[in-house]
């Protein structure tokens, strides 16, 4: 195993869960509770909407850049300029559709203003990933890793100037200030990224190549369609709620919903990185036809322990969460809607998994007739459920659409794979619910200051993943090891 490579891995998950999870529950939580939920929920839900359709300026390109240039370094210089020029002609592309379907929504004024700025942070964001393929595909680990939180970085700075600094008014920070300080870090990101590929590029022949440009696209169809479609079911509920509701409390509602959706953003970002580290570990196995069940079955339950812990903790302590986070908010209704979202978050998480491995495999086909059924039912059941429970309803939707599609892949899974778990290890997850939630009802119980209960609990929860063997120290340590080989592989 290569430690300069191992180093870079592990100090870019240390990255990631440190900055990450600060923005998401620092900074961007205390903006909406200076701007409020109305003004944030708008934001929210036409953030929702630009990112729905964020795979038009992509369509699989930097995925197929970084394993080209990774093979062949010397294509750099043409490459970069090729599948630039690919991704300037899919940014009117994406321009075109967001407001030609906002339109037909009913967006006007103030939300197509919105839109166009944030659809130019959504194009900044597509080039900053795109540039940082090229980083990594040279094998500059470290300087992607950096590049990878700059940008939240650069936010962090910049608004946790404004909003505690208190050399700017309080009452003259809005929702504009908030985006426009996304759109200045991510050009300074993009500006450095592009510096850091020029040094490698050498001298740059731009020409116009269309068929090439056609090869890339065409080849990134099927990726591209799975990704938008899971976009869709993942992102829709507060676009829903913010055009399904009456105007007088559209915005408000998703600005409720945007409250305990926050959290499960925050987990979700942790069980992404999971699923980073296992797509080229399953990719290797099944090229070298090697057996998959061992390795299914530890990430398996690893990935329950860790979601089904985080989502008790929550349910039991939502109210709590809300308190602490929204002091000043009436939290009845995020605390009800978090416990929902719970749910959804280990659906989410055991995709991670299985749609992982199936993308490893190559059934795309399969996933994306999953993914359309996803959307389907979630615009069904949210257009039934969101006229009458509200944001409540649409959380309940996201709820019953992530079960369904991760029990769907864990099936197709299980028939390809012919994957066996056996019964001893449901009902060793059985045993493993049944405890934790015990637990974390019994701390709740306890009169002593909530924040103390939850970490007794939280610490209980671990032990008793180990006692009934849901996790095991030498399984874990195996599983990290082989992934961090199989992707230097």
């Amino acid at each position: 195993m290569n430690n300069k490579f191992l180093k870079n891995i592990i100090f870019l998950l240390f990255i990631n869960l440190l900055i990450k999870p600060f923005w998401i529950l620092g900074v961007d939580r205390a903006v909406q509770n200076l701007v409020g939920d109305t003004s944030y929920g708008l934001y929210l839900a036409i953030s929702q909407f630009s990112y729905l359709f964020y795979i038009l300026l992509d369509l699989g390109l930097t995925n197929f850049n970084n394993r080209n240039i990774a093979q062949n370094n010397h294509l750099l210089s043409k490459h970069f300029v090729g599948i630039s020029q690919a991704k300037i002609f899919l940014t009117v592309l994406y321009f075109l559709v967001i407001f030609i379907i906002g339109w037909l929504i009913g967006y006007r004024g103030e939300q197509l203003k919105l839109l166009a700025i944030v659809g130019f942070n959504q194009v900044l964001l597509s080039f900053i990933l795109y540039v940082r393929s090229n980083i990594s595909a040279l094998l500059l680990f470290k300087t992607d890793s950096m590049l990878s939180v700059l940008d939240r970085v650069l936010m962090i700075l910049i608004c946790s100037f404004m909003l505690w600094s208190g050399f700017v008014p309080k009452e003259n920070f809005n929702i504009y200030s908030y985006i426009y300080s996304q759109t200045f870090s991510y050009v300074v990101t993009l500006a450095i990224a592009i510096a850091i590929v020029l040094k490698h590029t050498g001298k740059l022949t731009i020409r116009i190549n269309i068929p090439f440009v056609i090869m890339i696209i065409k080849k990134s169809l099927p990726y591209a369609l799975l990704v938008l479609l899971m976009s869709f079911y993942n992102r829709l509920e507060p676009v829903l709620i913010e055009r399904i509701l009456p105007d007088d409390i559209a915005a408000t509602q998703a600005g409720v919903y945007a409250r305990a959706w926050r959290l499960f953003d925050a987990g979700n970002n942790i069980s992404y990185l999971f699923s980073v580290i296992l797509l080229p570990l399953f990719a290797a196995i099944i090229k070298e036809k090697e057996d998959l069940q061992g390795l299914v079955k530890q990430s398996f339950g690893i990935m329950l322990s860790m979601t089904c812990t985080i989502a008790v903790l929550c349910i039991f302590y939502s109210h709590n969460f809300m308190e602490v986070m929204y002091p000043d908010q009436l939290n009845n209704e995020s605390s009800t809607i978090l416990m929902i979202l719970m749910g959804s978050f280990v659906s989410v998480s055991v995709t991670y998994i299985f749609g992982t491995l199936l993308t490893a495999n190559g059934n795309l086909k399969q996933l994306n007739i999953v993914a359309a059924c996803g959307v389907v039912i979630n615009i069904a059941l949210n257009c039934t459920f969101i006229p009458h429970f509200q944001a409540v309803g649409a959380a309940f939707t996201s709820l019953c659409v992530q079960f369904i599609t991760c029990l769907i892949q864990f099936f197709i899974a299980r028939k390809i794979f012919n994957l066996k778990f056996g019964v001893s290890f449901w009902f060793r997850l059985l045993a493993f619910l049944v405890l934790i939630s015990t637990t974390a009802y019994i701390s709740t119980l306890l009169s002593i200051n909530w924040l103390i209960s939850f970490l007794i609990a939280a610490a209980a929860c671990v032990i008793i993943a180990f006692i009934t063997k849901m996790l095991n120290y030498n399984e874990i340590k195996e599983l990290i090891t082989s992934s961090l080989k199989n992707i230097k592989k």
